[in-house]
């Protein structure tokens, strides 16, 4: 992939990582106007498990950007809805109609770095967008007064130092830094003391050719321990991903290729378990951290610091990139050029990143405790969690707005976080109910007692999230 060289020192915007939050935010500013510097390690295609499906709310951001042409031409598959699979069951989640248009929502899954690959070269051919392959090793500060007073200085960033690979270093200069340099970020300690809580891993990799219950569908599978999630990527490809909680098990001696034969593969949709085999013995095992990261405010002077940086969830609902791009739309109307006429104006963009810290919740906090919620139901570590389970497919088999509501949440199509609240304390009411239907007179005590358990799980399951997601 070209590179843009330049001499130039000097930017209006510094952006770090070249991912898909980078990458769209790069374009955006740049066909605002802003003199842009992309600043990325390894240009070459990207190579991961995740962020290969992108739920209709997501595409309706792409769109809102002008990189709605980035989902075509690299053999993705529509994505028109899920299946939840529970045994011998399985039910149909397809997504609602899609409010801005009038139409059924479609999402799209694909090779995540065909896509990210399309979204760097329609970058590197915006005006205004300059990209240099780089890692950057420092970010650069100035101690400036604070409020006219000599006597009381603060940190400012200033621009950052960089090192190419043929060991040339560069400083860049600009009023505004953005640091969007992924889960493993190098600079998040800069703004925050949080890190991401990880109580699980992903084990991924492609199946060949594989006949899935519902074509065009994502697919969870509620297996035991915890959830597997599959869907397809290409003509050809189709990703499983199976949750491993707590420790996991080591590649080098065989015991997570052992766990995965023998715990998973019966658990598996007949139609799906001969394709898992095979790639068991022909494709690398490779594996990745799920966390929970609640956001923080960003309140550092000519610094932001987005996407899983700064907040991640669960990849459970696929959530991520929808949320990432909607925070590039997000900020681009605040730090507009109508609004913010200069970056180097810093009150003016630290108070609309206040503004952004809030007014973003309206679509991150369902989408973020949506998969941690949902995620701990999956996996129900105990019997009230595995009552919420039942619970809510049972909820889902409704039908109507028993999946209407979850599913637009889940899409990015509902942003109204009470509406999560309302449909999470339907499941556990119908969960309860549902105890009571199947347990005879004889369970009516126990069950009586499982209403105030399961109340307390479920409150216990999301109201801690939900907190997390009032805070600064």
């Amino acid at each position: 992939m070209a590179v843009i060289e330049t001499t130039q020192t000097e930017y209006d915007i510094i952006i770090v990582g070249a991912g898909i939050l980078g990458t769209a935010a790069a374009k955006a500013f740049g066909d605002a106007g802003r003199q842009v510097l992309l600043v990325e390690r390894d240009l070459s295609c990207p190579d991961r498990i995740v962020g290969e499906l992108l739920q209709p709310g997501g595409v309706n951001a792409l769109k809102v950007l002008g990189l709605e042409d980035c989902i075509e031409g690299i053999d993705g598959v529509t994505c028109h809805g899920y299946g939840v699979i529970r045994g011998e069951q399985t039910v149909a989640i397809p997504y609602p109609i899609n409010p801005t248009t009038g139409e059924e929502a479609v999402g799209k899954s694909f090779h995540h770095g065909r896509f990210v690959d399309k979204l760097r070269k329609t970058t590197m051919n915006t005006k205004n967008v300059t990209v240099k392959e780089a890692t950057v090793t420092e970010l650069l500060k100035d101690n400036v007064p604070k409020d006219e007073d000599e006597q009381c200085r603060h940190e400012k960033t200033i621009g950052v130092s960089t090192q190419a690979k043929d060991g040339s270093q560069e400083r860049y200069y600009a009023p505004l830094t953005i640091v969007a340099d992924g889960l493993f970020s190098k600079f998040r300690k800069e703004l925050t003391t949080k890190t991401p809580d990880v109580r699980s891993y992903f084990v991924g990799f492609v199946m060949k050719n594989v006949v899935l219950p519902m074509p065009e569908h994502g697919h969870v599978v509620l297996a035991t321990p915890s959830p597997i999630l599959m869907y397809q990527i290409s003509t050809e490809d189709t990703r499983i991903l199976v949750d491993v909680p707590g420790q996991l098990p080591s590649a080098s001696n065989g015991d997570l290729k052992k766990y995965l034969l023998e715990k998973v593969t019966p658990q598996l949709p007949e139609t799906v378990q001969p394709s898992f085999a095979t790639a068991l013995e022909t494709e690398r095992l490779r594996s990745m951290p799920n966390g929970f990261l609640p956001p923080s405010l960003n309140n550092n002077e000519g610094m932001i610091v987005l996407g899983d940086a700064m907040n991640m969830r669960h990849p459970l609902t696929g959530g991520g990139m929808t949320v990432a791009l909607s925070d590039v739309v997000l900020l681009q109307e605040l730090l507009s050029p109508e609004n913010i006429p200069s970056l180097t104006d810093a009150k003016s963009v630290m108070d609309q990143m206040k503004v952004f810290h809030w007014k973003r919740k309206k679509y991150c906090t369902s989408i973020n405790v949506l998969a941690m919620a949902l995620y701990r139901l999956f996996a129900a570590e105990d019997e009230n969690l595995a009552v919420l389970q039942r619970g809510c497919f049972g909820y889902f088999q409704l039908g109507g707005e028993c999946i209407d509501g979850p599913c637009g949440l889940l899409s990015g199509l509902i942003q109204q976080p009470m509406v999560l609240v309302y449909h999470f304390f339907a499941v556990a009411i119908y969960a309860i109910y549902l105890e009571f239907k199947t347990g005879g007179w004889r369970k009516i005590p126990a069950n009586f007692i499982k209403i105030f358990t399961v109340l307390y799980t479920a409150c216990i399951t999301i109201f801690p999230y939900l907190w997390s997601e009032l805070q600064k």
